[in-house]
């Protein structure tokens, strides 16, 4: 006799001196039941999707004809899962399953202390038991049912060891505070994780990450989702990996750049704002303003992601990428103007022309992402790198240089390029072979963009131009503005010549 108090009995073969625990934590269904929905997979063939979701669907009348409080669901070859029924609906648990493998049969585990011990397990909450007695669940249950070797998404995505799991409690189990846990541990893998989920509609599943978070440390990979359907890991290709002294040396190329392009933009904007002997294109100046937000968002974001902080990096996300996309809208407008600006001879006659650009160009941006930020699309991006660490130095020399006029044609042609956003097309040499030399290429150019374009704009200063040659006079019913080209600067020789005698 036992006392009923008592938690474990343990009884010892004095002869083998084996221990057994007759009260395990690790239990094991009482009763195999094989489904009326079976799946039917023909030889080089996959799982059916669309009988995957049946043999979920049926489960749910199961319950009010099995008397054992868990069975084994087998429902044909790759298919099988456990079902667990709470004998009193008033005081529900939450319940945990657990295997060693694929192919190993499914185990309930009462303590989850010993979940670390199998390669997958699930632990479904006590709120999803409250939630289903509440949407009138008469005998509250859980079942577990993996599928093996499902047909793939429109996509082909790879499913983490071909293995697909699904959750049915016999009612709709969503917005769970509580999440459900699916832990697989000691995985071998190439890819980035991500938890998905599909919810059993149609012949081909749509995976997708919503009411899903990953969270993966090495080689194990947990999956918290707030709602029953079926689950998969995919496995999306990694990052293109560059060696880690190449990410070094482009990350300081690109600090030292943005940081002279902030400065640089900052003394152009002074030159506009306080210093106003001169008259500078106000597309221009707009598309300065957006470069130099965009540099400095650009700085600050390595500085958060160190954070991590989720809702920060989402901010500092959603911030770098409305700049970015102003900054390439007003590289659009820049474009736009100087060809109306020659097609029309230099003078525009269009009403409050300067507002409505200036508009565009600042709102149309801020609608694509307050959508994408509203949609949850914003967060942290991983860059894999190999594991070389190497030290990198960078010596800047500085001296008096005499610029020639070849120098400034350069550097004007130079600004014009940064002007118009050319230099961002770099990116599509970065292919193959010239994919490391294009990343310096790309990564120079665009971080000393702002460098570039305040050169620029000083040399318009000197020369009595204006921002891309333009310049701009505005009255309150028309926008009138003149060309002037470098060809204005150079006298005519054959003016003013003395007549031959």
């Amino acid at each position: 006799m036992t006392d009923l108090h008592t938690k474990n009995v343990y009884i010892v073969d004095l002869k083998t001196t084996n221990c057994y625990n007759c009260d395990s934590p690790v239990k094991s269904p009482e009763k195999t039941i094989k489904l009326d929905a079976k799946v039917k997979v023909n030889e080089g063939e996959k799982l059916d999707p669309a009988q995957a979701a049946q043999v979920m669907n049926s489960i749910a009348n199961l319950t009010t004809y099995i008397k054992e409080s868990s069975v084994i669901l087998s429902a044909g070859d790759g298919v099988t899962g456990v079902l667990v029924k709470e004998e009193d609906p008033m005081n529900v648990e939450e319940v945990s399953f657990a295997f060693l493998s694929g192919n190993d049969s499914m185990n309930i585990i009462d303590n989850k202390d010993y979940l670390p011990q199998f390669s997958r397990s699930v632990t479904v909450p006590k709120e999803s038991f409250e939630k289903a007695i509440s949407l009138n669940v008469s005998v509250p249950f859980v079942a577990v049912v993996r599928f093996h070797n499902m047909a793939e998404d429109e996509l082909n995505s790879i499913v983490l060891g071909n293995e697909v799991l699904a959750i049915e409690m016999g009612a709709p189990i969503c917005n769970l505070t509580d999440k459900i846990s699916i832990n697989f541990r000691d995985m071998k893998y190439e890819g980035i994780p991500s938890c998905q989920s599909w919810n059993g509609e149609g012949h081909r599943p749509v995976w997708t990450d919503d009411g899903c978070k990953t969270m993966s440390d090495g080689d194990n990979i947990t999956c918290q989702c707030s709602h029953l359907t079926f689950f998969a890991i995919l496995l999306a290709p990694l990052n293109q990996t560059i060696p880690s002294s190449d990410l070094n040396k482009l990350t300081i190329i690109t600090q030292i750049g943005c940081g002279l392009s902030i400065f640089f933009l900052s003394i152009a904007l002074f030159m506009h704002f306080i210093i106003r002997n001169f008259q500078t294109s106000k597309i221009f100046i707009q598309l300065i303003l957006a470069i130099f937000f965009l540099d400095f968002t650009f700085l600050m974001n390595n500085f958060v992601a160190n954070l991590k902080n989720s809702v920060g990096c989402k901010i500092m996300a959603a911030l770098m990428h409305y700049f970015m996309l102003a900054t390439f809208t007003w590289f659009a407008v820049q474009a736009f103007h100087i060809s109306l600006q020659l097609y029309t001879g230099g003078k525009i006659l269009i009403h409050h022309y300067i507002l409505k650009v200036s508009i565009t160009s600042w709102v149309l941006p801020s609608i694509v992402v307050i959508a994408l930020l509203i949609a949850g699309k914003y967060g942290e991006q991983v860059i894999h790198t190999d594991n070389n660490e190497n030290n990198v130095a960078i010596r800047i020399k500085t001296s008096n240089i005499q610029i020639s006029s070849s120098g400034k044609n350069i550097t004007a042609i130079l600004g014009l390029c940064c002007m118009l956003g050319i230099t961002w097309g770099s990116a599509f040499f970065a292919y193959g072979a010239l994919t490391i030399p294009f990343y310096y290429i790309f990564t120079a150019l665009n971080s000393f963009q702002g460098f570039f374009l305040f050169i620029y704009y000083y040399n318009l200063r000197r020369s009595g131009e204006t921002g891309g040659g333009l310049k701009e006079n505005s009255n309150s019913n028309s926008s009138n503005s003149t060309l002037k080209t470098g060809l204005d600067n150079h006298e005519n020789p054959y003016i003013n010549q003395p007549d031959k005698k």
